[in-house]
This record gives structure tokens, sequence and C-alpha cells, in this order.
């Protein structure tokens, strides 16, 4: 693990471009960094590469600034042109062992694991700083991703020894489970960017992490 693993607890939010369009992203996530926001993923899909790094490049300064830590989703190069704290990977990205090599060995890498502990626990055997389980409600982002239930947290919990990460519809009503059955973070996308307020709407899921019998290891 990385000399940034302990980091790893609390608001986790994703940027997507249809809710933070253009100028909005920056204040957007400043807003939700004000709220509690502890780590901030950039998660652009799109071809417009020069965009992709000015915009990645901004957050990476606003991360600095207000010490969240940052990571890139999917894209190793970007992560290592703009000196992301961590990559994020899926299912179809690139090998973690690629990602490490490119990366060094102090660069944060996250791993999705959907609803696969078997591939939670290969990915911690090979160096991955966190693992992510999810969908765990239904999400607006992914309507047609893999149900993940809520003791896979449990079980990753006595088996691994990395951070874990908990995605996909989660409202603040059911962060206090997730915590319970082991998750570290909890992974945030229109439940805190399509708010009206996004500031108070990452508030009410950084309190979560405020609450008696919620350890915090820093």
């Amino acid at each position: 693990m990385t000399l940034h693993a302990h980091h790893l607890r609390g608001l986790y939010v994703l940027t997507d471009a249809a809710m933070l369009p253009g100028a909005k992203l920056l204040p957007g996530v400043a807003s939700a960094i004000h709220g509690g926001a502890k780590l901030v993923q950039y998660r652009d899909k799109s071809a417009d590469s020069a965009r992709r790094e000015r915009e990645a490049l901004a957050l990476r300064s606003l991360c600095s600034e207000y010490g969240a830590v940052f990571i890139v989703n999917d894209d190793v190069e970007l992560a290592r042109r703009v000196n992301a704290d961590g990559v994020h990977l899926g299912q179809d990205d690139a090998p973690l062992e690629q990602a490490r090599i490119a990366l060094g060995p102090h660069t944060l890498i996250g791993v999705s694991c959907y609803d696969s502990l078997q591939r939670a626990t290969d990915a911690a055997q090979a160096g991955a700083d966190y693992v992510a389980f999810g969908s765990f409600f239904a999400s607006p982002s992914k309507p047609q991703a893999a149900r993940a239930p809520l003791d896979l947290l449990e079980s990753a919990r006595a088996q691994l020894g990395i951070p874990l990460c908990a995605i996909g519809g989660i409202q603040p009503e059911h962060g206090a489970a997730l915590l319970a059955a082991g998750a570290d973070m909890l992974a945030v996308i229109s439940g805190v960017f399509s708010a009206p307020d996004i500031e108070q709407a990452a508030r009410r899921y950084a309190q979560l992490f405020e609450k008696p019998g919620v350890e915090d290891d820093e």
C-alpha cells in the first residue's frame, strides 16, 4: 500500500460532465469539498483529450489547495501527466500491474470489483490500494450495473486488509448501514452533483463519518 492509503476514508465524489458541464466543474467540485468530500474522482469519458487534461490539471490544483485526494478515472496516462494522487481502474481498463509500472509505488490505485469478492481478493493481492463494490442501490449513472449485497462488504472487511469503497445509488439514508458493514468510503455522483445545493448535499454524507461508532484512524 502507498503512503496515501490512510487518507482513504470519507465522502468520495465522482464528477459527471452532464451534471457539471464546462465552467460549472470547478465551482461544483469546490462546493463538494467545502461540504466535506475527502476524495474527488475526475470521470469524463469523452475523446477531447486536450480539454480533459486542462480540467484534470485544474482539479488537481483545487484538490491540492484543500487537501482532498485527487483520482483520475480509467486513464493511467492522464493520471501520470497531471500528477494525480491516483487512478481508478474498471474491468475493461489497463491491468493493475501495468498501471503500477507506469505510475510508480506511491500512486494510489483503486479497482472496481462490482459484486465480486474474488476480483477484490485478486486486486488486493496484486497491490491495489482500495477496492470498490457496487452498485448497492439503483444507480442513475449505471442503471444496468450488477447489484452488490450488503454482506459483501462484511465479507471483504473480514478478508481484506485494504480500504473499501461502496458505490451505486447511495443516498445519505443508506450510509450508516454501508459504513457499519465495512465501507470506508461512500462514492457518490448524482446524490451530490445533481442537488440544488451541492455543498449542503455533500455535508449530509460527510456527517455520516462523524457519528459515534464510526472510527476515524487519522
